[in-house]
């Protein structure tokens, strides 16, 4: 075994993912704790906070802290399940956009404005988009995975033995997800330092751009993943060509530019980009369970 496939078993084993689980949950108590202490000490105008940021203003905010670690730790499960399963892997993409609109809920609760003009101001609009995009969302994933079920039955059908192309394509994808683990943390390390130093070098500057707060590391991850995801469907013509896998993994693709796209946007728009980006991943994927099938029948 060559130290890139002991790295391999390393980075992408249970024991590893368990260790990460559990270094996740203790930052996300302990940074729950630290969020809840700053905002009593902005309170009681111990230090001065309430003017940089309303995420120490209001206690519901705090979630808000917990719920970043949550989402590193999602990220490490779309890379854990890459070499395991495409269209878990995608599905773990659509988990992390459906977080990342939760957290902005938290983050955003506390500009809420309860007046007779609910529907006429901005950040209460932007909160009932927010609010109908986690139920649909959520009830897409559902759909998405159902999907995935039937599609993974299909292939047992057909498929009773790996052949070796697929295996070597499995052994591909193990080493993109490892390489895959070392720059997301590099990225992630990049992101946040750019981000504090940019922000924290100007007062002016953590004012009026801290609500791009959402922005940091995910932008630049979900480019990523683009890329990934155009090598992946470059390999897979190593094991096949069939158009269904080729039109599936190319609107796989599509799916993770339109979340990639949604980043530049506010308001409904960005909430129409991120669902609409689900719903052509699951329509994609019915489609080709539905050639797999044909293909099954004859």
């Amino acid at each position: 075994m060559t130290r890139l496939d002991s790295l391999c078993v390393f980075l992408l084993s249970d024991n590893f993912k368990k260790k990460i689980e559990k270094i996740i949950i203790f930052l996300s108590i302990i940074s729950f704790l630290l969020h809840l202490i700053f905002i009593v000490l902005n309170k009681l105008q111990i230090i001065q906070l309430g003017e940089l940021s309303t995420l120490f203003i209001h206690p519901i905010a705090a979630i808000y802290t917990p719920f970043s670690f949550i989402l590193v730790y999602e990220v490490y499960l779309l890379v854990y399940y890459l070499p395991k399963s495409t269209s878990i892997y995608i599905g773990k993409q659509y988990e992390i956009i459906l977080l990342i609109v939760i957290r902005r809920i938290f983050k955003d609760i506390s500009n809420l404005e309860f007046t007779n003009n609910w529907f006429i101001v901005k950040y209460d609009l932007i909160f009932m988009y927010d609010l109908a995009a986690v139920i649909i969302l959520f009830y897409l994933i559902f759909k998405f995975y159902r999907l995935n079920d039937e599609n993974s039955i299909n292939s047992r059908k057909k498929d009773s033995k790996i052949s070796t192309e697929v295996k070597n394509f499995i052994k591909t994808k193990e080493y993109i997800a490892t390489f895959l683990v070392i720059i997301v943390f590099i990225l992630s390390l990049y992101s946040l330092g750019h981000w504090l130093l940019d922000s924290f070098s100007s007062i002016d500057k953590l004012v009026y751009e801290f609500k791009d707060v959402n922005k940091i590391f995910f932008d630049d991850f979900f480019t990523l993943l683009i890329l990934v995801d155009v090598f992946l469907l470059l390999f897979s013509f190593l094991h096949s060509d069939k158009f269904s896998k080729v039109i599936r993994n190319s609107g796989f693709i599509i799916s993770t530019i339109m979340i990639k796209l949604s980043f530049s946007t506010e308001g409904i728009l960005n909430v129409v980009l991120i669902v609409m980006s689900v719903v052509f991943g699951i329509v994609i994927l019915a489609i080709h369970n539905k050639y797999d099938k044909l293909e099954s029948d004859f």
